[in-house]
């Protein structure tokens, strides 16, 4: 199995270059997606956040905007949010693992692929990519977001010229959709001809 760590910066496009990858057949874990499982309605992290971070879940799980208040900028807090977190991930990712053993390619969609050292734990690091002005277009469409949140999740993020001079592959999101699922189709059949030697 070749594991391929997909990652981005916020607004670069990986969730849409994900959807390209499953639809050729590979299985995905998405990291995110699994935090707001652990973390949603009867999630297996809300008991344990509640206690770390009282009055931060109610009924639909964890208030993303109270918890995100109570860790932002406090770097003790993230710490310990993160000590929760990673260890649950971790062990949903390698049951994931475990059910695909038998396919050739997986993607593991990390988007702090770089920053917490996962790329260690793949065999070819994906980055997805577009020109700065439309990444800020993109994310300052999103519900919430302000030009102060997004500096500070830059802050937080390897910078997107960084994260590509150390991927294996870049996948670029500032052109036409159908641009981008061509060069997904490429780096799939190249990765599995290299599967196959």
């Amino acid at each position: 199995m070749i594991k391929i760590g997909l990652t981005g910066s916020i607004g670069m496009g990986k969730s849409a270059v994900s959807s390209m990858f499953r639809k050729l057949g590979v299985p995905i874990f998405d990291a995110d997606a699994e935090v707001h499982k652990l973390q949603g309605p009867g999630g297996a992290l809300v008991e344990k956040i509640e206690a770390r971070f009282p009055g931060t879940t109610g009924p639909q799980g964890v208030d993303r905007q109270k918890l995100g208040a109570a860790v932002l900028g406090k770097h003790d807090e993230l710490r310990a949010l993160e000590h929760i977190v990673h260890p649950a991930v971790y062990h949903s990712r390698q049951r994931f693992l475990m059910k695909h053993r038998s396919r050739p390619l997986v993607v593991l969609d990390i988007p702090l692929l770089f920053e917490k050292g996962g790329a260690k734990q793949v065999d070819v690091t994906v980055v997805v990519s577009a020109p700065a002005f439309l990444q800020r277009r993109r994310v300052l469409r999103r519900k919430g977001m302000t030009a102060a949140k997004l500096k500070h999740i830059r802050h937080l993020q390897v910078p997107d010229h960084v994260k590509r001079q150390k991927a294996d592959f870049v996948i670029e999101t500032g052109t036409s959709m159908l641009q981008t699922r061509a060069e997904v189709r490429r780096l799939v059949a190249c990765l599995r001809t290299r599967k196959r030697r």
